[in-house]
């Protein structure tokens, strides 16, 4: 069993770490640039090069049915369930077979409209307590259901 953090922009690391460190699961970062994460045994850090989606080209390869993969990215999020994995967004929710395709139009409508003002946006809402509870709940949640 493993943890996958597409690690870019992700605001939930350290709890991430939190939640490996107590059920002993391996935590890979991956990052197109160098990023701190802690001095662990169970942490480790892969930087790989900035060509466009060589993190998730990388986290896509790694993902199988025994990792959680951390991902805020719709497409990887596809790439990951294909394979098998468990796939959680930066807020708490899952990614699941069910959800995923809804995702992906939602996805191109929006990017028709940020195009179609110019692109003008207003961002994604601000990240939450709410979001930081749900999240820690469903990494946990996730990592027992391949424990068993």
């Amino acid at each position: 069993m493993k943890i996958l953090v597409d690690a870019d922009a992700c605001p939930v690391k350290e709890e991430v770490y939190k939640v490996a460190w107590r059920r002993e699961v391996p935590v890979t970062v991956v990052s197109n640039q160098r990023i701190r994460v802690p001095d662990h045994p169970l942490v480790e850090r892969v930087v790989v090069s900035d060509a466009f989606d060589a993190a998730d080209d990388w986290i896509a390869e790694q993902a199988d049915e025994r990792t959680v993969v951390i991902t805020g990215d719709i497409l990887l999020a596809d790439r990951c369930l294909k394979k098998g994995s468990a796939v959680i967004g930066h807020n708490g929710k899952p990614f699941t077979s069910a959800s995923i395709g809804s995702a992906i139009a939602t996805r191109a409508i929006m990017a028709d409209l940020r195009v179609g003002a110019d692109g003008i946006t207003g961002g994604p809402a601000p990240f939450s307590k709410a979001d930081r509870s749900r999240f820690l709940q469903a990494l946990d949640e996730a990592l027992v259901r391949l424990g068993k």
